[in-house]
């Protein structure tokens, strides 16, 4: 996490429906290194090339661990349509990546698991609160505002 704390209680300054797509991979076999590598290089290009396009619709995310075989990324778009064009663009990164990992999948046995989740989240349907932290989460990805300006309880945050 990077960012100076922000001294306070602060809240995403997001507006607006949002789009949270979880995304990500579990190493079955460390030594099937042909069958899963390709797999974990493939998001950051995927992420880099978003993050460059303007209006993608890809507003921010996060990658982690969830231990020493899960790898994940928490992304926030703007929208789920934007999300689904990118995903069945022909001329992005995304297409060949699938591709090619299915041919992995079918070759390696399980080697390597795959598994992702989409939530649309209704305007008013997603509140955050953030208290003496840089920018995070969902927060990151839009900014955020002091907690006051959207109400000083999550049920009135989730009630705007």
């Amino acid at each position: 996490m990077t960012g100076k704390p922000i001294e306070g209680r602060m809240t995403a300054a997001a507006e607006g429906e949002v789009t949270v797509f979880l995304i990500g991979m579990r190493i079955n076999r460390f030594r099937a290194l042909r069958t899963w590598w390709p797999v974990f290089t493939a998001m950051p290009r995927m992420l880099k090339e978003l993050s460059q396009e303007k209006g993608g619709g890809l507003i921010g995310f996060r990658a982690l661990l969830g231990g020493p075989r899960l790898l994940y990324v928490v992304q926030y778009w703007d929208s789920k349509d934007k999300l689904l064009a990118y995903a069945s663009a022909q001329d992005k990164q995304h297409r060949p990546a699938w591709a090619a990992f299915n041919r992995r999948m079918r070759n390696g046995k399980g080697d390597v698991g795959f598994w992702h989740e989409t939530y649309v989240v209704p305007s008013g349907s997603y509140e955050s609160v953030y208290v003496n932290m840089p920018e995070f989460g969902l927060g990151e990805a839009t900014g955020v505002t002091p907690v006051g300006r959207r109400g000083d309880r999550a049920a009135d945050r989730l009630a705007s």
